[in-house]
């Protein structure tokens, strides 16, 4: 697990590759992470968008963006914690994702970019 922390803003992410949804032969390499965003501000804040770097090692860099996550943006008061599981899909079995989420304290409307922390995706293609 890899965590960083942004103006009081936790962001902690565990990958995992998903052999049974994998398909080397076909170069197709699936990979899940989960999320855990944690308020230690003493503000309350709202995720309102999100922005991923993905690099693949065998293809160019993909950019990916969006509003929230997984179809939510969580307002998370002090002390609060959002988790959440999403995937991508690699061509080779090596990459990494890093990013940043576009936060809004309700207080003020201010608007912080909080880091996701880099995280490294690798097959394990040898265990069971």
């Amino acid at each position: 697990m890899v965590t960083a922390i942004t103006e009081g803003v936790k962001v902690s992410v565990e990958a995992e590759y998903q052999k049974g949804f994998s398909n080397p032969g076909q170069h197709h390499y699936v990979f899940t992470y989960k999320v855990t965003i944690e308020n230690h501000s003493n503000f309350t804040i709202q995720l309102l968008k999100r922005r991923w770097e993905v690099y693949d090692a065998t293809s160019e860099l993909k950019i990916m963006e969006g509003d929230g996550v997984v179809g939510q943006q969580p307002v998370l008061e002090p002390g609060a914690t959002h988790s959440y599981i999403s995937g991508c899909n690699l061509k080779s079995g090596m990459g990494k994702m890093t990013g940043q989420y576009t936060m809004e304290k309700q207080v003020d409307g201010k608007i912080i970019h909080v880091a996701i922390p880099e995280f490294q995706l690798i097959a394990n293609i040898f265990d069971n």
